[in-house]
């Protein structure tokens, strides 16, 4: 960050160019691979699994004009020609150049290891200024002042370190990079789109122009929200449709949906003769058919249902037999798993397996949820009950959350009785950090309502239950206070939250090195 500290954020591309020509002017010639887009030189590059295309290059590096103009190299073909693609024609290879007058961007060009010490120097200048362009430059950044733009370009550094160390969750970092990506190419369309008119635009161009210019606004805005770190550790804030709440249906009769291939007399007869019966061979069907009151019953099978991340219905959803006989694994795609806003929505007997969603496997943003003899494998974070809310947790297993395995906001509630919240805070971070966080994180501030009795927490990187509290609520000084010995003053303030908390630990099995602390957040 040392570069662009001291220069505003519309000066920041000049400043990296004085840098990079810096170096290059030390040496005119030098040895590089010029790695590029694989469509220079293939009709369809879509069928070939090759990330770029790689040919080996003698590089003459002559200064720009002025140090704001785009960098280039001039570039020949070394000898003996050497490629990553064994059977590319010398003479493509030629031609291409030649319609490029042998000038390609100055960052697709890579030395090559074993030149001399000037040369290596090169190497490090032109990755710190890849660096700077893939993760740090915003175009959307020129308003601001030096100092604030210093910060900002701080704070995305700590960010991908973050991202690198795994501080952040996976799917969160891979999520960020794509929707960063995203939005490098939308804007690339739309200065596309902007120079193909030539004359006036006319009212179908205009329109096209606004909306492409609309839609790079709203992923810019994401983007923002994505970079504030009060917000990173939840994931992204994606707008997604709400669903209205249908509520009870008007002659007030409920409806079993049958969630199966296919649907047999056994399948049904223990239920009530006068029971009101709808098959589906899809959960999203189901669930989309659902009034308040409703039971949706699933038979075994591995089932997918983006409606999971939609719920205001008052209903029930179990499996019949055992939990990992009915498996619902989340789609990639979304960025929800479940998420209830209903006033009480019931899951029993079902495996949930999350991949790729970035919010909690569970969300709870307002209503009661009951989660009753699931098994849930998380990938990213786990189960969050947000201000509010209230969630009832028995006889379930929680595993594999990057984050807690149980996460509860100010002013929520949860009972957890008879659970196996295990190898959970997943996170390469370091024993001090703030976020190791165990099985079970617990923001203060209102107090949540938290009921334990009979739970299993183990094997989670971290402690098995950690309370946060802001600084100015804690009478001692430090990160993570723990409380080992009796008598003591850090031993009388867990005592206290605890007791706040309703929170008795006797009755829990806590087989994590550290057991209980509270963090100073």
């Amino acid at each position: 960050d040392s570069v662009p500290r001291s220069c505003r954020a519309e000066d920041a591309n000049e400043a990296m160019s004085k840098y990079l020509l810096e170096k290059l002017k030390m040496k005119e010639k030098w040895f590089g691979v010029w790695k590029t887009n694989p469509e220079l030189f293939f009709i369809s590059s879509e069928d070939i699994p090759i990330p770029f295309v790689g040919i080996l290059v003698e590089v003459t590096c002559k200064p720009p004009q002025n140090t704001s103009s785009h960098l280039k190299a001039s570039v020949s073909v070394a000898e003996p020609f050497s490629s990553n693609i064994a059977n590319i024609p010398r003479e493509l290879v030629d031609n291409v150049l030649d319609e490029l007058d042998h000038c390609v961007p100055l960052l697709e060009v890579y030395p090559v290891e074993g030149q001399d010490k000037v040369v290596f120097d090169i190497a490090q200048a032109l990755d710190v200024v890849r660096f700077f362009y893939d993760f740090l430059w915003r175009d959307w950044d020129d308003d601001e002042s030096c100092e604030s733009y210093a910060g900002l370009v701080e704070e995305r550094i700590k960010l991908w370190c973050d991202i690198e160390n795994g501080t952040i969750p996976t799917p969160i970092g891979q999520r960020f990079r794509k929707n960063l990506e995203k939005y490098k190419n939308m804007h690339l369309e739309l200065i596309q789109f902007q120079s193909n008119i030539k004359e006036e635009p006319t009212a179908e161009e205009a329109i096209e122009c606004w909306k492409k210019y609309y839609e790079l606004v709203m992923l810019c805005g994401l983007l923002k929200i994505w970079e504030d770190l009060r917000l990173r550790a939840h994931g992204p804030l994606t707008p997604r449709i709400l669903r209205r709440r249908r509520g009870y249906r008007d002659d007030e009769k409920t409806v079993t949906h049958i969630v199966a291939k296919t649907m047999t007399a056994e399948m049904v007869k223990d239920f009530a003769v006068d029971t009101l019966l709808q098959q589906h061979d899809d959960l999203n069907m189901a669930l989309d058919s659902c009034y308040s009151g409703d039971n949706v019953v699933i038979f075994p099978g591995e089932y997918k249902a983006a409606n999971l991340s939609m719920l205001t219905e008052d209903i029930i959803i179990q499996g019949t037999g055992k939990p990992e006989e009915i498996v619902i694994v989340s789609e990639p795609t979304h960025e929800s798993f479940v998420v209830s806003k209903a006033q009480n929505v019931k899951l029993m007997h079902l495996t949930l397996v999350q991949q790729g969603t970035v919010d909690g496997i569970v969300v709870v943003e307002s209503g009661h949820m009951t989660l009753a003899n699931c098994v849930l494998k998380c990938e990213g974070t786990g189960v969050c009950v947000l201000t509010g809310a209230s969630l009832t947790i028995t006889n379930s297993e929680i595993t594999g959350a990057e984050g807690a395995g149980v996460e509860l906001h100010p002013g929520s509630t949860a009972i957890l009785e008879g659970n196996k919240i295990h190898h959970c805070n997943n996170l390469k971070i370091s024993e001090t950090s703030q976020s190791a966080l165990g099985g079970i994180n617990i923001k203060v501030i209102p107090v949540p309502k938290l009921k334990m009795k009979n739970n299993h927490i183990y094997n989670n990187n971290g402690y098995g239950v950690t309370i946060l509290q802001p600084t100015d609520q804690l009478s001692t000084a430090g990160g993570i206070l723990e409380f080992t010995a009796s008598g003591d003053a850090e031993e009388d303030t867990l005592s206290k939250l605890m007791h706040e908390l309703s929170l008795e630990m006797n009755s829990n099995t806590l087989e994590d090195t550290k057991g209980l602390s509270i963090v100073n957040n």
